[in-house]
């Protein structure tokens, strides 16, 4: 029941940029986006596809009754000490144990950002002849190879997070292949990156007044889709707005907070004042920036701008405080629902879509209160 109190709260407590919980396709996801505003309107307005997704979700469980605590599951998360990825973990292997799976059949295996060491793991657990395997790849362009190998297995896979390309997606619906891709599009967390800047209005971000924006980046991992799509779809939001701007840094902080730090405070000892704007990938690498800007003297929301993704407790704090203008929540509670939902229906013998796409949720210091109630 977790999952509904859960999906009710999101559909009631968030003002204008409530979620519904996941369904849909890649290509509906970026459609989406481009109508963000009337959309998230439209679900705040009625809370009942929360409650019905929730339902369901009670049912995928109730229909496989006590056959659960005997199924074995292998979860493969990339790296352990990933922020985001804590949470999820967390939070999925919570909500299995509620569906009626044992805690002692639940394995959650950490890839050390090492795509060798998960692919041992992935081989580990299909010697031990796991029922269903959950699958956080260190790196997508492996996906195929997992794949194959998961397949002859005869073992049902459920990609969380980071998502393979759509050919590889095409690849499972050709072939009718028990694997499904959870998560939500990144393009849509850039997009929303971008609003939120453009939202204050160009005569409050241009502070030089030279009539365009300068902006620094700081990337994820380069070969991850999530750093690919929030990185040019932050700055899309922008040019889409009619806006002219200009890069003055754009480097790789590997989603690390102490390098993201280092990063921002040598951008900031290279351009000074210049920089009115700073996009970081995720929030861990946003509270290194932050780290770097006070400690260059610049106040967030007075001479300078700071974006995240992910909302996590401490960002969502800056939030409130104004000491970060704003972040993306990334629905762990979602996202980790619904791949043990699809893990379900693959072991009741009933198929899932090959992409099962989720919403972001803007966080401001509008409604970073609720979500800070709800993550914390």
């Amino acid at each position: 029941m977790k999952k509904k109190i859960i999906g009710v709260i999101l559909a009631t407590a968030m003002f204008a940029t409530l979620l519904t919980g996941c369904g849909g396709s890649s290509s509906e996801t970026t459609a989406n986006t481009d109508n963000a505003a009337t959309e998230e309107a439209e679900q705040t307005e009625d809370a009942a596809p929360a409650e019905e997704a929730a339902d369901a979700a009670d049912a995928a469980a109730d229909a496989a009754g006590g056959d659960l605590a005997d199924k074995k599951v292998g979860v493969c998360i990339y790296q352990f000490s990933d922020n985001f990825m804590t949470l999820f973990r967390t939070e999925l292997e919570n909500y299995l144990i509620e569906q009626g799976f044992s805690k002692e059949n639940i394995t959650i295996a950490d890839g050390q950002n090492d795509q060798a060491t998960q692919s041992g793991q992935i081989d580990n657990f299909i010697a031990d002849q796991v029922d269903v395997l959950i699958i956080n790849p260190v790196n997508s362009s492996s996906a195929e190879t997992i794949t194959d190998k998961v397949v002859e297995a005869g073992i049902p896979l459920v990609y969380i997070n980071r998502e393979p390309d759509a050919s590889e997606e095409q690849r499972w619906a050709d072939n009718g292949w028990n694997v499904t891709y959870v998560g939500c599009d990144a393009r849509q967390s850039g997009t929303m990156q971008g609003e939120m800047i453009v939202d204050l209005g160009l005569e409050a971000v241009d502070f030089n007044g030279d009539g365009k924006v300068q902006y620094i980046m700081v990337e994820g991992d380069p070969e991850n889709v999530d750093a690919q799509y929030r990185t040019e779809f932050s700055v899309k939001a922008l040019t889409d707005a009619g806006w002219e701007v200009e890069c003055l840094s754009d480097q790789v902080g590997n989603w690390q907070q102490d390098q993201a730090q280092s990063i921002v405070a040598n951008a900031l000892g290279q351009y000074g004042n210049d920089i009115e704007v700073v996009f970081c990938n995720n929030d861990a690498m946003a509270l290194g920036a932050l780290q770097a800007i006070e400690a260059a003297g610049r106040t967030v929301g007075t001479d300078i701008y700071l974006v995240g993704v992910d909302a996590l407790s401490e960002a969502l704090e800056d939030v409130i405080a104004g000491t970060m203008t704003g972040t993306v929540f990334n629905d762990h509670f979602s996202q980790s629902h619904s791949a043990a939902d699809a893990a379900i229906r693959f072991l009741n013998g009933e198929g899932n879509e090959y992409y099962i796409g989720c919403d972001y949720v803007k966080a401001t210091q509008a409604n970073a209160q609720e979500i800070l109630d709800m993550v914390k």
